[in-house]
C-alpha cells in the first residue's frame, strides 16, 4: 500500500465508505464495485474500500470481531500476530513489572493493542509510512499509545533515547519474508536479530519473534525460546529475556479448544526402539522446539526411527502434547501392500498422514484404487530405517 491510499482509507470519507460496505462476498465483489462507481463514487476510493473490506473478512480469524473496525495491509496482516497471542506477548510485559514497551516493528498494531488493552502505554514504531498510519488508525483508542514513524534500531541507539522515551520493554517482530519468499536466516531479518537482541544492553527485557524453523544454535543461550501452537497449527516462535523469560532453554506453548498447556525441560533426544500398540505424534511447536524428549518420559514412549518424531508406547496415554493412535495394521510400504490391506478392511476414504517418504497423498490415494463404505487412517513412515505403512485408529482427545 502506497501512503496516498493509507491516507485515503484513514480518511472520514473513506472509513464511512468501508463502514456502509455489506459483509464481503467474493462473487458480488465485482458488481457491488460497479454499483458504488455508479452511484458516484471515484474508483480510487471503491478500489480502497473493497480491498479493506476483503482484508477485514480474512482478519477475523486472526482478530476476531476486532476486526471489522481495524484497517490492514496485506503484507502487515500476514505477519500480525492473532490477537489472542499477541495477549500473551502482552501479559508477560506486564509480569515482568514493565511500564512503557518500545515495539520497533509495529506493523498494522495487533501487538501494541494488546499491550495498550492491559494498560501498557506503547511506543509503536513502524518504518512504512503507509503501514504506520494504519497502524495509527488501529491504536487510535489508546491516547497514550504513540505511533512513531521511524528507524527503531536508529532511534533507541541514539544516546539518551531510551531514558527519554521512558522504555522499560522492547518487543520486535522482525520481517522475515521478501519478495523472493521467507528469509530463515536471521541476519536477513528486518531488522537483522543481532541488531535486537543487542538493544539488552540498554533494556534487558526484551522479546523478539523469530521463525519457527530457526537454527537452535542461532538462539543464545541465556534466553527463553518458545515455541507456539493454536489447534494443532505452530503459530510463531519467539525469544524472550530478562525477567520475561520463565524459563532458560526451550518451551512449547500448545494451545488447543481455548486451553494453554505449557512444556518445558531440556532437549535430550528420546530413546528408540520398536513400533508398540500405540504412536503419538507430538504437537508441531514440540518438534520445533526439540522436546519430543520430554513428552516420551511423560508417556513413558521411545522413538519408532532416530531421525523421525514418532512415539510409540504400549499404553495409551493422556498428553495433550500429541496425538494418539492405536495401531491396526503394520506392514512394509508398498502401493500393492497398502492397497491390499484397504481392501481387506473395505475402506473406500482413507486419510493420510506421512513424514519421513517421499509421497505425495494426493497422487497415492487413486493408485489405491479405493472401494467400500468404512473410513481409515494410514501413516507413512520410516521405522528403524525402513519405509512402512500403519492403518492406524485416532484414540479421543481427552
Amino acid at each position: 500500500m502506497d501512503p496516498s491510499t493509507a491516507r485515503l482509507v484513514t480518511s472520514a470519507d473513506g472509513l464511512s465508505l468501508i463502514d456502509s460496505l455489506p459483509p464481503y462476498s467474493e462473487p458480488d465483489a465485482l458488481s457491488l464495485g460497479a454499483g458504488l462507481r455508479k452511484a458516484g463514487a471515484d474508483g480510487q476510493s471503491v478500489a480502497a474500500a473493497m480491498t479493506q473490506s476483503r482484508l477485514r473478512a480474512a482478519a477475523r480469524s486472526k482478530f476476531g470481531e476486532f476486526a471489522d473496525g481495524m484497517l490492514f495491509t496485506q503484507d502487515g496482516l500476514e505477519q500480525a500476530t492473532r490477537l489472542s497471542v499477541a495477549a500473551l506477548h502482552a501479559t508477560r510485559f506486564r509480569e515482568a513489572g514493565c511500564t512503557r514497551i518500545a515495539d520497533l516493528t509495529a506493523g498494522i498494531g495487533a501487538d501494541a493493542m494488546a499491550a495498550s488493552a492491559l494498560g501498557l502505554p506503547v511506543v509503536a514504531f513502524e518504518l512504512d509510512e503507509a503501514t504506520a498510519l494504519i497502524a495509527d488508525h488501529n491504536l487510535r483508542h489508546w491516547p497514550e499509545t504513540q505511533v512513531v514513524h521511524a528507524d527503531s534500531i536508529k532511534t533507541l541507539n541514539a544516546p539518551g533515547a531510551v531514558a527519554a522515551l521512558g522504555i522499560d520493554g522492547i518487543f520486535a517482530d522482525p520481517a522475515r519474508r521478501n519478495a523472493r519468499g521467507r528469509r530463515h536466516d536471521p541476519k536477513d531479518y528486518s531488522p537483522a536479530l543481532d541488531a535486537v537482541l543487542a538493544l539488552r544492553e540498554m533494556v534487558p527485557e526484551l522479546g523478539v519473534k523469530v521463525g519457527p524453523a530457526i537454527d537452535h544454535d542461532a538462539i543464545p543461550t541465556d534466553v527463553e525460546a518458545q515455541w507456539v501452537s493454536v489447534d494443532g497449527s505452530v503459530v510463531e516462535a519467539s525469544l524472550w529475556s530478562g525477567k520475561l523469560a520463565r524459563f532458560i532453554g526451550h518451551t512449547a506453548l500448545v494451545i488447543s479448544d481455548g486451553q494453554a498447556h505449557h512444556l518445558e525441560g531440556t532437549t535430550d533426544r528420546a530413546p528408540e526402539g520398536a513400533l508398540a500398540e500405540y504412536i503419538y505424534e507430538p504437537d508441531g511447536a514440540v518438534i520445533r522446539s526439540g522436546l519430543v524428549g520430554e513428552v516420551a518420559a511423560t508417556i513413558g514412549a521411545h522413538l519408532v526411527d532416530p531421525s523421525i518424531a514418532y512415539l510409540t508406547c504400549d499404553s495409551e496415554m493422556a498428553t495433550p502434547f500429541a496425538r494418539g493412535y492405536r495401531v491396526l495394521d503394520s506392514l512394509p510400504y508398498s502401493v500393492k501392500r497398502l492397497a491390499s490391506a484397504l481392501h481387506a478392511r473395505e475402506v473406500g476414504i482413507v486419510d493420510i498422514k506421512k513424514r519421513g517418504i517421499d509421497i505425495t497423498p494426493e497422487r497415492l490415494r487413486p493408485q489405491l484404487k479405493l472401494r467400500g463404505d468404512a473410513h481409515a487412517m494410514v501413516i507413512l513412515t520410516r521405522i528403524a530405517g525402513r519405509h512402512q505403512a500403519l492403518i492406524v485408529e485416532p484414540l479421543d482427545r481427552h
